[in-house]
């Protein structure tokens, strides 16, 4: 049965902008790709599965503004020097934005804010996090670590990889400037010729700057919207009872209400794309069907290990550290959410492990 003609929300879906990605492919490594006037995408690969990121170039008037920095590596540098000695003008480097904390975005600030004498702008509260995290390098896994993974149901060997690795994060981002500019929601910021408007997600990290120019109809949406894939939505040792899910679905809402559907949207990973408001109700969709998912297979106990299949397409197997813990973050904060809102109930059982079920259900 089709909606009442005066059923807003469904005149505003049918109004929705399909999916569209304008450009063929995306710039080649050490290339740049004019989006628009003053506007320059450029790719850099990643260590990782996900193996690129999209940064971007804007034209800064006496300078170029850097959105974005790529992860520590040799090869990151080795682009950026290519990058720089292609430069069309005698203009420098003016300023560092960084959207959030995590490596991929944040690696090269401190080398690239070094090497050209500017500032870093960047929110309050990835600059402090990103601190607290770099602090952590080279040292021993907190207990309270080991304790979260061992509640979520990770066995030993799992246990002591995580111990290995942990401390790692240093290894993938040069040190930040000792001091910043602070990016706050809801600023206007000047740069170039236009104005762009600061809007904060939160989630997929604490306080995820995303940038949009009226003037240009551009929104740089960092990893708050991804055209093809999903946030990492997740829970970590530092914060085991937090509910990132709401705050990322709170913050697609923000979005929503404060940048039109006729922008054209330049994420961090996959295409440059147009349909803002269709991926925003696409993400919300998925997350709803996934975890009506998750509460069938929450009819029976289960541990944040067992709930894998019902959240991911892929199967996650123990050997795979990195894989793994971003599962188990990701598992836990689909649970966290469920918890939060009194449809699941968390039990420990005698060696510490987190047992969730639907309430009502029985516990054996």
């Amino acid at each position: 049965m089709p909606p009442p003609a005066d059923d807003p929300t469904a005149s505003a879906a049918s109004l929705r902008v399909p999916l569209v990605y304008p450009f063929e492919a995306p710039p080649q490594r050490g290339q740049s790709l004019q989006v628009l006037p003053g506007v320059f995408w450029v790719r850099m690969p990643l260590p990782y599965a996900l193996d690129h990121i999209n940064l971007w170039v804007l034209d800064d008037g006496e300078g170029w503004a850097i959105v974005d920095t790529g992860t520590r590596t040799d090869e990151v540098a080795a682009v950026w020097r290519d990058l720089f000695s292609k430069a069309p003008d005698s203009r420098s480097v003016s300023r560092v934005f960084v959207t959030h904390m995590h490596p991929d975005h944040v690696g090269m600030a401190g080398w690239l804010t070094r090497r050209f004498g500017v500032r870093l702008w960047m929110s309050r509260l990835e600059y402090m996090n990103c601190r607290v995290v770099l602090a952590d390098t080279g040292r021993e896994a907190p207990p309270d670590g080991t304790a979260f993974y061992r509640r979520a149901g990770w066995g030993d060997a799992a246990l002591e990889r995580y111990r290995v690795r942990f401390g790692s994060f240093g290894n993938h981002v040069h040190a930040l400037p000792d001091s910043y500019r602070r990016l706050q929601d809801g600023e206007t910021l000047r740069i170039g010729a236009h104005d762009w408007q600061v809007v904060m997600g939160s989630g997929h990290s604490p306080e995820h700057a995303c940038l949009y120019c009226p003037g240009l109809k551009l929104f740089i949406s960092g990893d708050q919207v991804l055209p093809r894939i999903s946030s990492n939505v997740s829970v970590y040792p530092l914060e085991p009872d937090a509910d990132p899910l709401a705050d990322w679905l709170a913050s697609l809402q923000t979005i929503r209400a404060r940048v039109p559907d006729d922008v054209l949207v330049l994420p961090s990973h996959n295409d440059v794309f147009r349909g803002l408001h269709a991926r925003l109700d696409a993400l919300e969709q998925g997350q709803a069907k996934a975890l009506e998912r998750l509460r069938r297979r929450l009819t029976e106990p289960r541990r944040a290990i067992d709930v894998f299949g019902a959240l991911f397409a892929r199967a996650i197997g123990e050997g795979d550290e990195h894989l793994l813990g971003m599962a188990t973050g990701e598992s836990v904060a689909c649970l966290n959410h469920l918890w939060h809102r009194g449809e699941v109930l968390r039990e420990a059982d005698a060696d510490g492990v987190w047992w969730y079920r639907l309430a009502g259900q029985p516990s054996t």
